[in-house]
């Protein structure tokens, strides 16, 4: 990577402040990283779902509140919002999820249980790259082709090319590579 595109990828999500001016950035930005490492604890379905802040959020709060051994009854209706949450989102999403899928980006039977740490560098690559298209209205993508076969970088091309995004809005896609 050449100088000052970490820099210019950290100012695009966030994770820097401007010196100056502004970033505008749309509320569901999905970012595909380098780092194939930060989710190596996390299975691969949860790595995903990751994508959707809110959604992995919830679901968070649901498994907290199951734990729990002394639930309120305001404790008793988090879940429920949780799964409400969740319907509504397999109903705006369940044909977009349809249109991720293609020969490029499929996955070995019984992946997604498996946690990150077991896979290969493509793998991880792949599904950090269903991580941003989850809910993503607009794609940051830091060197997407690393660790990639050939199949998956012909997918992956074809893919953006059709993208168009979250709710099929018109959508951005920045590569850095």
């Amino acid at each position: 990577m050449a100088p000052g595109k970490s820099t210019f990828m950290k100012l695009l999500t966030g994770e820097l402040p401007p010196q100056r001016g502004t970033v505008v950035r749309p509320p569901k930005l999905g970012v595909l990283r380098q780092d194939q490492f930060a989710f190596d604890r996390f299975r691969v379905a949860d790595t995903v779902i990751m994508g959707n802040h809110r959604l992995w959020t919830a679901l968070e709060e649901r498994e907290r509140l199951y734990a729990k051994t002394d639930m309120t009854d305001a404790d008793g209706i988090a879940p429920r919002r949780a799964r409400r949450h969740r319907r509504r989102r397999g109903r705006l999403r369940g044909g977009e999820q349809r249109r991720h899928s293609a020969p490029g980006a499929r996955h070995p039977d019984g992946l997604h249980g498996r946690t990150m740490a077991g896979l290969q560098g493509g793998q991880k690559v792949r599904v950090l790259l269903a991580q941003a298209l989850f809910a993503a209205e607009a794609l940051l993508l830091d060197e997407p082709t690393n660790h990639l076969d050939l199949d998956s970088i012909h997918w992956l091309r074809e893919f953006l090319v059709r993208y168009e995004g979250y709710a099929h809005r018109h959508a951005r896609t920045t590569v850095i590579s």
